[in-house]
C-alpha cells in the first residue's frame, strides 16, 4: 500500500519535514508521480520487527537475575 508523506509522517509518528528529508536523501524509497511522493508502507515492517526483537533482547537482559558473588581470595 502506497502513502503520501503526511500519511507515513504520522504512521511513523514523525514530523513531516523529518520524513521529506529521508526521501529526499534516499534514506527512505519513494516514488515521486510528478505532484507528490508515494511511499510503500510495507517497508517499514522488517524495521518494526528489528525493534521489537531489540527491545525484547533488552527487556530479557534487564530481568535476568544478578549471578551471586563468589568468595575469591587474592593470595600474595
Amino acid at each position: 500500500m502506497y502513502l503520501n508523506i503526511t500519511q507515513i509522517a504520522d504512521y511513523l509518528s514523525m514530523d513531516e519535514l523529518r520524513v521529506k528529508s529521508l526521501v529526499l536523501q534516499g534514506r527512505i524509497r519513494a516514488v515521486h508521480d510528478g505532484e507528490q511522493y508515494l511511499i510503500n508502507k510495507e517497508q517499514f515492517n522488517t524495521h518494526f520487527d528489528q525493534v521489537e526483537k531489540y527491545r525484547k533482547m533488552i527487556q530479557d537482559y534487564l530481568n535476568e537475575p544478578i549471578p551471586e558473588d563468589i568468595d575469591v581470595r587474592d593470595e600474595d
